[in-house]
């Protein structure tokens, strides 16, 4: 029998939105309809970095990781049939915050919900995409520009709105220790507070209702008990900094709120059934403990390291959510960690390592220096380094990757429709839609919302009602983009993958002596060109190859992220590269490698071998390799020094062949 007192449960939510708004609008419907009671939403990579679906960098992205919002068609169909005055949409868009939020409040007013009366979020925080995901625009003293437009505009005309996310999510997925999520994110907060203040736009009574509106979004990890103290650290020290640096009185506005995702960095292609097990640890971590517990919780399906999940994957992780609230008695205690000896000790020791970790990075001139000179970067690179090495040494226990790898095949995994795939044809379908909206609109009122938007970036004014305006005029993303991009200008973020080589990597005795045979034989050292060809951000895996490639005595070319085929090409062919490796996490990896290669065989370059690293299903594998990729290599593959021993191998055997 439950207690009348039961606690309400958290927003429950699935992070979602592929293909096109229209299929997209089908699985919201379909997750309302199962008992989600909050919307998350997934846009497409050419959206969430301002291009227009039919941009050269947009070529194999659309629909991929997300859903193509290109005007306000898109995001009318979007939500077609779903009243937005009763949702509570979160939406992970960050450089681009202020164009979806417009496109947003331009549908609820066409369906007569005033601006006031929407709930939800932007995500909003751009510092972490410098960091790690990878889908920043502009360059870091414009973009907190637009971050402070968003905070202050929602804060004074949408009351439930919450304005920004500070995500230290992306910071444990890019490697980050719980001491680094925890210092990272305070600072990154810090540096948006900071901001808002120095604008000089809000009195001491508008900055507290500020802070009191700002939000995070977090990540839990397999240690459970470590990421219970974490969120607790979390609520303590975001009390402490905003009373004492920020004199807020109110205690309501200095709660800390935060909405949840569970790790995804963590999920294992190997014998993927197991990650329905973390994913449930990983949420306890996050609702066990009233005092810090989620706000609202989106959980990752299981096969996402196999492919995009299917409708049914994300409806077993939504009654996973639902067990818990419901069947549980979770929701009708108070804080089962409050005089807990061991609890306390270990916050306090999260706490302090953090507050030094602060103090680091305020007296660098804080987090936009951080970035700026590497340091935060840097520091990511060298935890996930440190965290795979364990993983390769035993030393970190992976379930069915590192031990207790026997298994029974599953049959999860097996059949035509196992991971939903996104089909090409839609991609084209979508462009075609994008052509025909621009000709049906009106050019001069177009032009003018356009006009009256750069102006409002140039003068510094408020970019939030101009970007309404031009969603109502009919502007796209890609000219929304373009247009700031002009005043702007764009940003490449510092890549963390330092030059010099470590001596005390193990296992890489052989590895070294190959690469100096091989060196030997083309009469100079072997050169190792790591390329992200198209939009994904998320280089993690691209960073750890070119590290580890360094280490091995390779040179190695890594210029980041977000590369057209051409400039990948072009550099392979100006730096006189011996092998070319390609990293695309999206899955647009079948069209993005097919151009690279086509290109290279025009310069001249079959002769160079092209490896693929990525999300890749079995039959996308075979077809790379079919046009003549020489490797392919997916999460499975977490030992390091043999995929280096691969690369020697293959140049090895090129140069053979060529003598």
């Amino acid at each position: 029998m439950t207690r009348p007192n039961r606690d309400k449960p958290w927003i429950f939510r699935t992070y979602a939105g592929h293909s096109t708004a229209r299929e997209s609008n089908k699985l919201y419907r379909s997750n309302l309809e199962k008992g989600q009671t909050g919307l998350s939403v997934a846009f497409d990579l050419p959206t969430q970095t301002g291009y227009d679906s039919d941009h050269v960098l947009a070529k194999g992205e659309v629909g991929k990781v997300g859903v193509p919002v290109a005007h306000l068609g898109d995001m009318r169909m979007l939500f077609e049939g779903i009243p937005l005055v009763e949702m509570n949409t979160s939406m992970t868009i960050n450089a681009c915050a202020p164009w979806l939020l417009a496109l947003y409040i331009a549908v609820a007013e066409e369906q007569g919900t005033a601006r006031a009366a929407l709930a939800g979020t932007t995500q909003n925080d751009i510092i972490k995409e410098y960091l790690s995901r990878g889908t920043h625009v502009f360059p870091p003293a414009p973009s907190m520009r637009l971050t402070k437009d968003v905070i202050l505009f929602t804060t004074s005309e949408m009351p439930k709105w919450n304005p920004m996310n500070v995500c230290s999510y992306h910071l444990q997925e890019a490697g980050a220790t719980p001491v680094q999520e925890l210092a990272f994110a305070l600072s990154n907060a810090i540096a948006i507070l900071d901001t808002v203040l120095a604008s000089g736009e809000v009195d001491h009574a508008g900055f507290e209702e500020v802070v009191g509106r700002i939000s995070f979004f977090v990540n839990a990890g397999m240690r459970f008990v470590t990421e219970i103290c974490k969120m607790r650290a979390f609520g303590e020290l975001w009390d402490e900094i905003t009373r004492e640096r920020y004199r807020v009185a109110n205690p309501k506005h200095r709660l800390f709120r935060y909405g949840v995702q569970v790790n995804s960095l963590g999920l294992t292609e190997q014998q993927p059934e197991n990650n329905v097990y973390r994913i449930l640890l990983e949420t306890l971590a996050v609702t066990l403990s009233k005092r810090a517990r989620a706000r609202a919780v989106q959980l990752p399906a299981w096969n996402e390291a196999l492919g995009l999940p299917r409708p049914w994957d994300q409806q077993w992780s939504l009654r996973m959510q639902q067990i818990l609230a419901y069947e549980t008695d979770l929701l009708e205690f108070g804080d089962i960690f409050d005089g807990s000896t061991e609890i306390a000790k270990r916050v306090e020791a999260l706490k302090a390592e953090a507050r030094e970790e602060i103090a680091r990075i305020d007296a660098m001139g804080g987090a936009i220096a951080a970035v700026d000179t590497s340091y935060m970067k840097q520091q990511l690179v060298e935890a996930n380094t440190r965290r795979l090495e364990a993983i390769e040494r035993g030393e970190q226990v992976v379930v069915g990757v590192n031990r207790f790898t026997g298994t029974e095949p599953s049959p999860l995994t097996t059949g035509e429709g196992s991971i939903l795939t996104v089909p090409e044809h839609l991609a084209v379908e979508q462009v075609e839609r994008l052509k025909a909206w621009r000709e049906g609109r009106d050019a001069k009122a177009v032009e003018t919302a356009l006009s009256s938007l750069r102006a409002a970036a140039a003068e510094g004014r408020n970019i939030v009602e101009p970007s309404i305006a031009c969603a109502k005029a009919g502007v796209t993303t890609g000219e929304w983009g373009g247009t700031l991009r002009e005043v702007f200008g764009e940003y490449r973020a510092p890549t963390g993958v330092g030059r010099a080589a470590r001596a005390d990597v193990t296992g890489l005795d052989e590895v070294r002596r190959d690469v100096e045979l091989v060196s030997k034989t083309l009469g100079r050292r072997l050169k190792f060109l790591v390329g992200k060809p198209g939009l994904d951000g998320h280089s993690n895996g691209a960073e750890q190859i070119a590290v580890r490639a360094r280490d091995a005595g390779m040179e190695v070319v890594y210029e980041g992220i977000r590369l057209t085929p051409a400039e990948i090409v072009n550099a392979a062919l100006e730096e006189g590269v011996h092998v070319v490796g390609l990293s695309i996490l999206s899955g647009s990896h079948v069209p993005l490698v097919r151009d690279v290669m086509e290109r290279m065989r025009k310069e001249g370059l079959d002769d160079i071998p092209v490896i693929v690293g990525g999300i890749i299903p079995p039959e996308d594998a075979a077809l790379l390799k079919a046009s003549g990729v020489a490797a392919v290599y997916t999460p499975k593959d977490y030992e390091l020094n043999r995929i280096m021993a691969d690369i020697v191998k293959i140049v090895g055997a090129g140069t053979q062949r060529a003598a």
